[in-house]
């Protein structure tokens, strides 16, 4: 691990000398509490009942990903196009296999974000935007290329598409509990043949993980963090399924919060289910 972590520190070093762009891999590890999330194992304490869930799906969108340099400027990472995750500035993180419950999903995984930064700099911490951007999110799945096109990520032609896709069984709701994130109140919201021009609630909280390091870090997503105020066994009859992003479902509040997006009247608060792993969990890659 010493030889690798020095081949690609001494690449990178040559590649800032040459005025070169700077490959960079960012892992991201998808856990439960202090457990590693996984299709076909059960978490213990989930949620306001200490609830025990089963996991059925682990899905995310995210976008506008950037580092910042030793000045504190954001810089933009430049995706790599990698035919079935990456297109242009969208990625989509799947960390379910399939298997094991998951019926919904497929075996592949993907749990990296790939590109590149100008070399040269010093970069240190980590933002992007959870979701996909408005410009791509209201078209037509049947037209558009991977990662755009996954049917189970889709919703309506007016909402766009689930920007998180999180769903799992629970000790009081066996048959599953769910959170599907996306925009809501989109106009025009009648026409489906016309995409909307906005939404009411875009539904893209914007991540920031400052103490980030490229050379080290991973991006750690906790179920148990996000969902650590709900009531994942009980929610009313109305909304049964869990929260789809409604405005009016009571469910979505304490997710939201997590999320760092407002709901209602409550306003914003920082988000807690992103967070960054400690050193040595993550790795800077140098692939092509």
């Amino acid at each position: 691990m010493k030889r690798i972590r020095l081949a690609i520190m001494g690449a990178l070093l040559s590649a800032a000398a040459n005025g070169q762009s700077q490959p960079v891999t960012i892992p991201f590890k998808a856990v439960v509490g202090s457990e590693d999330f996984a299709c076909g194992r059960t978490y213990t304490g989930i949620g306001t009942t200490k609830s025990t869930i089963k996991p059925k799906d682990f899905r995310l969108y995210v976008h506008n990903v950037r580092l910042l340099d030793e000045k504190g400027r954001e810089v933009p990472v430049q995706l790599k196009q990698l035919s079935r995750w990456q297109l242009d500035d969208v990625a989509l993180l799947d960390f379910e296999s399939g298997s094991g419950g998951c019926a919904n999903g497929n075996p592949d995984m993907n749990t990296e974000l790939v590109g590149s930064v100008p070399g040269g700099h010093t970069y240190r911490g980590l933002r992007f935007a959870l979701g996909v951007p408005f410009d791509k999110n209201h078209t037509d799945l049947t037209q558009m290329p991977p990662p755009l096109d996954m049917t189970a990520l889709a919703w309506t032609w007016n909402a766009g598409r689930k920007f998180a896709r999180i769903e799992f069984a629970t000790t009081g709701r066996p048959q599953g509990y769910v959170l599907h994130l996306g925009s809501t109140g989109c106009q025009p919201n009648k026409e489906k043949t016309v995409p909307p021009t906005s939404c009411a609630q875009p539904n893209r909280p914007e991540i920031d993980l400052p103490d980030f390091e490229i050379s080290s870090g991973v991006v750690v997503a906790d179920l148990a963090a996000l969902f650590k105020d709900s009531d994942v066994d009980h929610t009313p009859e109305k909304y049964k399924s869990g929260c789809m992003s409604s405005v009016e479902n009571p469910d979505c509040a304490p997710v939201f919060a997590n999320l760092g997006l407002a709901f209602g009247q409550n306003p914003t608060r920082p988000q807690s289910f992103f967070r960054v792993g400690k050193p040595g969990t993550g790795i800077l890659s140098a692939r092509e």
